[in-house]
């Protein structure tokens, strides 16, 4: 997994204990939407964990559900491989990787989207009980 660029210098900025010492050592510009993505994966997963993995912030849950990062132009987004594949034609729209997909920054996030992926990572692991 990529490190996000207000994380990747550990030489300018500490690494992150927290979601929030995350967003608050972020560039101000992603800090909205670091937020936003927070409250949104909490509002869908109300059991879930918040942790740090990779010196991301990540949501957990049976294991990881998704984790998400701010780079300068973008939050990238990571659920997985088999979510991305599962929503591919709802992703069209945006870059994406085998893992990642990403929401420029200077658009507003697809709530629905994210809170449905979400719910898929959840599904997954309730099917593999």
């Amino acid at each position: 997994m990529l490190h996000s660029l207000s994380m990747r210098d550990s030489s300018q900025k500490p690494k992150p204990s927290s979601i929030k010492e995350y967003i608050a050592h972020s560039e101000p510009t992603a800090r909205l939407k670091l937020q936003q993505m927070v409250d949104l994966i909490q509002d869908t997963a109300p059991n879930a964990q918040q942790c740090i993995s990779y010196s991301m912030p990540a949501f957990k849950q049976k294991g990881i559900l998704v984790y998400f990062a701010a780079y300068a132009k973008h939050i990238g987004f990571y659920p997985m491989p088999s979510t991305l594949t599962y929503f591919e034609s709802r992703l069209t729209g945006y870059k994406r990787s085998k893992g990642a997909v990403q929401f420029p920054i200077d658009q507003d996030l697809p709530s629905d989207l994210i809170c449905e992926m979400v719910l898929f990572r959840i599904s997954e692991f309730e099917k593999n009980k």
